[in-house]
């Protein structure tokens, strides 16, 4: 079945509630995604597929989440690529609102805010990320809530579908802040996190990738060997010795890291005692960024022993 685009939030509703009547469904999934998709996007539209009778998948660069208007600018279009990405995936309807459509009244007065979990990492480094981030997806959580669009006589005799939203575990941050915000404000939406998808070599798919020269893709390896280290370390349950890891991703003068630890998966606080000379137990998350270049690159691995 041909995959149906609609612009606006009032054709979103109808054309999701037309599909769960005539598929009589009783689930829908939503993926939201900023375009210039590739095959970690793929995972996530097949994910949803699979455990959903109706999946739509959002495409929208949001403004509020890039603190350089250049880098907003520089940011890849690709419609029709990205349809034709999610089309093959089985995805039934694509939602790609315009900026004034999302945001109607132009930079909204009020936000979301990300609190102390937005603060570190990514938010140090990236000022207001996190809450334009957050707020955007707040927006298309409610505005894929499953039923909006269906008469109530509908709604009463059937119930509401059941509602769970995709993200990647590449953006480990945004995703533990996605399940706070879901948490913390009652949002009627199942997070489900589905794994990166990397390279043969490795290196995790990025829309930044495309980005890379050929050297500059080479050298940006050694943030996986890193992590892979990592990893094999806490599967033996030896001490990480983080410093060797960081140690061999500084020895490459491509890449300029900017941060390298290993955390709660849930609190995102550093796991220090659990690093250096102990050995390792339990779970944990190893994360990653650097500038590969002028590309800003970030990357994880879930640990466990």
């Amino acid at each position: 079945m041909p995959i149906k685009l609609v612009t606006t939030v009032a054709d979103l509703h109808a054309e999701s509630a037309r599909l769960l009547a005539s598929k009589r469904g009783t689930s829908q999934g939503l993926v939201p995604t900023m375009g210039a998709l590739h095959q970690g996007h793929a995972a996530l539209a097949r994910t949803a597929v699979e455990q959903n009778d109706v999946v739509v998948a959002t495409i929208f660069v949001n403004p509020l989440q890039f603190g350089d208007a250049t880098d907003l600018d520089r940011y890849p279009r690709t419609l029709d690529a990205d349809l034709g990405l999610l089309e093959e995936q089985g995805v039934d309807l694509a939602f790609a609102p315009s900026v004034d459509e999302v945001y109607p009244g132009g930079t909204p007065l009020v936000r979301i805010t990300s609190g102390v979990l937005g603060e570190k990492w990514e938010g140090a480094s990236r000022p207001g990320h996190f809450d334009g981030a957050l707020t955007v997806v707040a927006k298309l959580l409610h505005y894929g809530i499953p039923g909006a669009g269906l008469p109530a006589s509908g709604v009463e005799e059937a119930g509401l579908p059941a509602y769970r939203a995709y993200f990647g575990q590449k953006d480990a941050q945004q995703l533990a802040l996605v399940r706070r915000m879901v948490a913390d404000l009652n949002f009627p939406v199942d997070i489900v996190a589905v794994p990166t998808v990397r390279a043969v070599d490795g290196l995790a798919l990025s829309s930044r990738n495309r980005f890379l020269s050929g050297e500059e893709r080479e050298a940006a390896l050694v943030l996986f060997r890193a992590l892979r280290l990592l990893e094999e370390r806490a599967k033996a349950r030896e001490p990480l010795d983080l410093e060797s890891a960081q140690a061999m991703v500084e020895s490459q003068p491509l890449v300029g890291l900017d941060y390298f630890d290993v955390v709660d998966p849930t609190t995102l606080e550093p796991l220090a005692e659990n690093c250096r000379e102990t050995p390792f137990r339990g779970e944990a998350l190893a994360l990653i960024a650097a500038k590969v270049g002028p590309v800003r690159l970030i990357d994880n691995v879930p640990l466990s022993s």
